[in-house]
């Protein structure tokens, strides 16, 4: 498996290695040996999933609160998305700072967001289906967001406001500038 950093020390590009044969290919997606041979220890307890049908969906820029906050991994079993975190830790140097990352089928890359990022995502293209591992369990009151578009953030989501489906609840959320982040920086890992 490589494993890639980014400029979050924390969040790591992970792309396992695939077997390819005349009938496809074959991958492990996920090894706790391999991931704890890294240092990257993470006891996941839950597998959510996502179909978008449409081009342009975007989910996000969602956390989960303590106690109940979660680091994701992300993978992309049919279709592609744009990626993105968001460092919210309080007193982090790189707070308010985000990247974009592609995840797709055909690259088998998978993006490890640690606690203390806000995470969201716009599919590529249609019927895009997204499984992620969590190391906690939902709860919704430990749900948020901060909305997507937020000027202050002044992310890149790499097409028109008006192509972008999203929900209401999504659009709704606060700015970064009106909301408390429940993060604290530790340093970098």
């Amino acid at each position: 498996m490589l494993i890639e950093h980014t400029n979050f020390p924390d969040v790591k590009v992970l792309t396992p290695r695939r077997y390819f044969d005349d009938r496809g290919f074959f991958s492990e997606a996920w090894s706790r040996r391999k991931l704890d041979a890294e240092g990257l220890r993470y006891e996941f307890v839950q597998d959510n999933e996502s179909l978008s049908r449409v081009q342009g969906t975007l989910r996000g820029l969602h956390y989960q609160s303590p106690p109940f906050a979660q680091t994701k991994l992300v993978r992309v079993v049919a279709g592609a998305i744009l990626d993105l975190v968001v460092d919210v830790r309080k007193g982090s140097p790189h707070f308010g700072e985000w990247e974009s990352f592609e995840i797709s089928e055909e690259n088998g890359k998978q993006l490890l967001v640690p606690i203390g990022f806000l995470h969201g995502f716009l599919t590529l293209k249609p019927d895009t289906h997204v499984i992620y591992k969590v190391d906690n369990f939902y709860s919704s009151e430990c749900d948020g967001a901060v909305v997507w578009n937020d000027p202050d953030l002044g992310i890149d989501w790499g097409v028109d406001d008006k192509d972008i489906s999203i929900s209401k609840k999504d659009s709704a959320a606060p700015r970064l500038a009106d909301w408390t982040s429940p993060f604290n920086y530790e340093g970098e890992a």
